[in-house]
Order: structure tokens, then sequence, then C-alpha cells
């Protein structure tokens, strides 16, 4: 084992459970993300289809690295896998109505020269309430040891 995977692997060990939220978060987001951005523009899918589908699969990946990386619970699988599926719908529900509508007031917006339409501006806000809101139900909901 190098110096530097050593060195990684004892910090992450030491941080504290949102630290690590977020290295989790990056990984399932940019995955979730990507399929969404893909299924609206290249697919031709609806709104709500796409962030659907794109949050579906961040979530199996989320379960799992949460599981065992992030919270380190020893709770039951199912048990946790219900109340994490549950957690998910809440979070997906309130997150993506509250910045559809946000960002159907502001209605345009440019980002580094790129008009961004409302459906995309609604990701992207809805990404950030998703992933707050997530980590508050999974820490006190969900992976409670």
């Amino acid at each position: 084992m190098s110096t530097r995977t050593f060195t990684l692997e004892h910090y992450l060990n030491r941080t504290n459970t949102f630290i690590r939220f977020l290295i989790v978060g990056t990984v399932n987001t940019l995955v979730g993300l990507t399929m969404i951005f893909m299924l609206l523009d290249l697919a031709g899918m609806s709104y709500w289809t796409a962030t659907f589908l794109g949050n579906s699969t961040g979530a199996v990946i989320s379960f799992l690295l949460n599981r065992t990386f992030t919270f380190r619970s020893g709770t039951s699988i199912p048990g946790s896998a219900v109340r994490f599926i549950f957690i998910l719908f809440l979070c997906y529900i309130l997150s993506y109505s509250i910045s559809g509508m946000a960002a159907e007031a502001i209605k345009s917006f440019t980002l580094f020269g790129y008009e961004v339409s409302p459906e995309e501006l609604a990701v992207l806000m809805g990404a950030g309430i998703y992933t707050i809101t997530n980590y508050m139900g999974q820490k006190y909901l969900v992976f409670t040891k």
C-alpha cells in the first residue's frame, strides 16, 4: 500500500460523516446528473421521468456507499433500505418541486454564456436542496447504527 493511499484512508477514517457523505454524494451526483441531462437532452424525456431515473441510479450507489463508508451502519439491510427509499422519495419530491417552481419563476438564466432552460436550472437547484435534505434524513433516520 502506498503512503498516499494509507494517508488518504487514515484521513477519511477520521473525518466526520458529512465530509464522507459529500464524497459519496459527489460520486452519485455526477452519475445521477449525467444520466438526467442525457435523458433530458438526448433522449427527450420529461423533467420528472429524467430526474426520477437519474436519481434512482444515484440512490443505489448512495445506499451502498453510505451504509458501508459514510455512516458505517450496523442496521439491518431490509429495515434501512425501506427507510432509505422513503427518505429519498420525500427528498426528491420536496427538492424538485421547490426547484421546479423557483426555476419557472426565474424563467431565464445564463451560466457561463450558456442559456439554461428552466428545466435544467431546476435540476441544478434541486440537486443542492436534495443533497442537504438527504444527508439529514440518512444521518438521523436511516443509518442510526
